[in-house]
């Protein structure tokens, strides 16, 4: 049955495709050759479809079972698609890499915008620096040290931490009785305050357990503990948790460290269901203010090529008094060195997507090179678009005022 779908999918892309010719660059505009991982998924096939309806050659690749194809092969947007063989672990990539550098080398790809999802983070960066240590291609992915740290929940709760950045109250914890004696010693000092335990690493079992210690009853809560593993080489995440339950999402592009692309959404549990909010809102300030926070507090900053999608959580119950008004507080609670899904957002044809398209291929230019946008002046920053959800001239706050701006 899947065979008899792939030929008839094929000969049907075989003749639409010769209908509709591809569109071309804008005069001026250098054609370039793009490969996009992860079209598979709505977010590779967004940026792909937007590089072909600004003229680009593009080519597609993900991970596709032999009885299933990918459904993004079939995208009258890629010039061509391949297939790549699952990484085993982040200590057996070279089949992986290896496939990429013959695809990049064959194809003489420019630049490679990695979309892969969370299961290939790490290993997606070793491929990044192989990549551009081989060929002269760019890529939006983030190396194995950046990634590292922005992947793991307790390296990245650190980093935040060394960034002065807001963070809930967090505890790297690798023993049962750590995480009792943390519970214990929080419920003197801040009665009622709740925390939920996270794994570090990938654990698909308990990933989703959301229960809130500490519980009723010692007892209870020594019973809940008792039953998960946790140790120095499986450390976990007590976290405090947050009241309220708004929680928020974003998705941004960075490179050289500059802040291309952003937009901030409330979290939905069906993908392709965002909203975004309005660049005059002051959650989204506080977003994109702690986006850029984090990478110009970064030392290697200027090394920052990639992805960046921050998860937000809002404290209801407790207010911050700035500038002679209450405002509810703001707190990272995780961060996704990948595309986030929201950048469907940027998917109508129109000035928004070309100064997107603009934003990725700034990645192939040098260091000095400005391919559009000029400096912001001191203090506020104007994002380019269309649509009222996403254009605004952003007053910044004080907070980052020495920080460099420059225009989207």
């Amino acid at each position: 049955m899947s065979l008899a779908v792939l030929c008839f999918s094929k000969l049907r892309h075989s003749v639409t495709s010769k209908i509709t010719p591809p569109p071309r660059p804008k005069q001026n505009e250098t054609r370039r050759t793009i490969l996009v991982t992860g079209v598979g998924m709505a977010k590779g096939l967004t940026l792909a479809r937007a590089f072909h309806l600004s003229g680009h050659r593009v080519l597609g690749a993900d991970f596709e079972d032999y009885s299933i194809p990918c459904s993004g092969r079939f995208s009258n947007s890629l010039s061509g698609f391949y297939r790549l063989p699952r990484p085993l672990s982040p200590d057996h990539t070279e089949p992986y890499t290896d496939h990429l550098l013959h695809i990049i080398k064959d194809e003489k790809v420019d630049l490679w915008v990695s979309c892969s999802g969370v299961a290939s983070a790490i290993e997606d960066a070793q491929a990044k620096e192989a990549i551009e240590e081989r060929t002269s291609c760019k890529c939006i992915q983030f190396d194995v040290a950046t990634t590292s740290v922005l992947h793991e929940k307790n390296k990245f709760m650190r980093a935040c931490a060394e960034r002065n950045l807001p963070i809930p109250d967090t505890h790297e914890v690798t023993s049962k009785d750590e995480v009792l004696h943390i519970l214990s010693s929080s419920a003197l000092l801040f009665p009622g305050r709740k925390y939920i335990l996270k794994p570090v690493g990938m654990d698909d079992v308990n990933r989703g357990d959301m229960t809130l210690l500490p519980l009723s009853s010692d007892i209870m809560t020594l019973k809940h503990v008792s039953r998960l593993y946790i140790s120095t080489s499986a450390p976990w995440i007590l976290q405090q948790f947050i009241p309220g339950g708004e929680e928020y999402c974003t998705h941004a592009l960075v490179v050289r460290g500059e802040l291309k692309c952003f937009v901030a959404c409330p979290s939905a549990e069906l993908l392709m269901h965002y909203a975004p909010l309005p660049q005059d809102d002051e959650l989204w300030r506080a977003m994109h203010d702690f986006t850029v926070g984090y990478l110009k507090r970064s030392p290697d900053a200027l090394d920052m090529t990639g992805h960046l999608s921050f998860d937000f959580m809002v404290d209801s119950g407790a207010l911050e008094e700035k500038g002679g008004r209450l405002e509810r507080c703001l707190y990272a609670i995780e961060c996704n060195p990948r595309a986030h899904t929201a950048v469907v957002l940027f998917a109508q044809q129109g000035p928004e997507m070309r100064h997107m398209v603009q934003a990725y291929l700034s990645a192939i230019d040098s260091p000095g090179d400005i391919l559009f946008g000029t400096k912001a002046a001191p203090g506020r920053e104007s994002l380019s678009g269309t649509q009222g959800s996403l254009k605004v001239e952003l007053y910044l706050s004080d907070t980052f005022t020495d920080l460099e701006r420059r225009n989207f």
